[in-house]
């Protein structure tokens, strides 16, 4: 047929049964499971915190913790303000163009209507309130907060709840609500009814959301139900 050299290296006997195939083994490696790390920063600010055996120390660690971009750009920490053990500890969201000129929370227009309107139930933070923020620093701009920046400063702020240990603690606004609170519902349909915040220490601490007095201000229709919030926290006072 004009073949004069063979294709395989060996004869084939075409005659003889094919050998039996050879046994496979399957073998099930089971996928490699995700590394989850705690993120260098956020490791670093809990144990700033777990560090602060005072509200003093817990402001300088704040002061010197370097992991947050927003140390950058804001001209200084806002700490606190008010009667340090209070019964009643506000937090709001974060610091505005006011608030970082002077290093304290609530001092802008917004500040003044949350003065007035905790007045009108006999707290002021003069005599019997204690008031700080869920971030220590300005967002440029004044924007929200992001998630990412709220985990970060949450470890610094249950420490502050830990050492001022506050009776009860009322959330300011949408951002401090859902970070502590780890919701993701509005702060319209949280506010009206009391909370319960989760210390790291597993301690509950009783929590009453409010609208924030910079969303009153926008929205001065609100007032009505920022009068009942304020209602509910005198009875809760009154009752010890």
């Amino acid at each position: 047929m004009g073949a004069d050299e063979a294709i395989l290296e060996a004869p084939v006997a075409r005659r003889l049964p094919d050998p039996a195939p050879k046994a496979t083994v399957s073998v099930s490696v089971p996928a490699p499971r995700p590394v989850v790390a705690l993120s260098p920063t956020l490791g670093e600010a809990a144990s700033l915190a777990a560090a602060a055996s005072s509200l003093e120390e817990l402001r300088e660690a704040m002061a010197g913790f370097t992991g947050s971009s927003l140390r950058d750009t804001a001209t200084n920490l806002v700490f606190s303000d008010g009667v340090v053990g209070a019964g009643t500890m506000i937090i709001g969201e974060a610091p505005g163009a006011e608030e970082d000129r002077q290093g304290k929370p609530f001092v802008g227009a917004s500040g003044q209507l949350l003065d007035r309107m905790f007045a009108t139930i006999g707290l002021s933070r003069s005599e019997n309130l204690y008031i700080t923020n869920i971030l220590p620093f300005r967002p440029p701009g004044n924007r929200t907060p992001t998630d990412a920046e709220v985990a970060l400063f949450m470890p610094f702020l249950m420490r502050h709840l830990e050492l001022a240990r506050p009776k009860r603690l009322v959330l300011a606004g949408a951002v401090s609500a859902k970070g502590l609170l780890r919701t993701r519902d509005g702060i319209t349909r949280l506010r009206g009814k009391w909370q319960q915040v989760t210390m790291a220490n597993g301690q509950v601490m009783d929590a009453l959301p409010m609208l924030h007095p910079a969303y009153l201000l926008r929205n001065p229709i609100a007032k009505r139900e920022a009068w009942a919030d304020l209602v509910l926290l005198r009875r809760a006072i009154n009752d010890g």
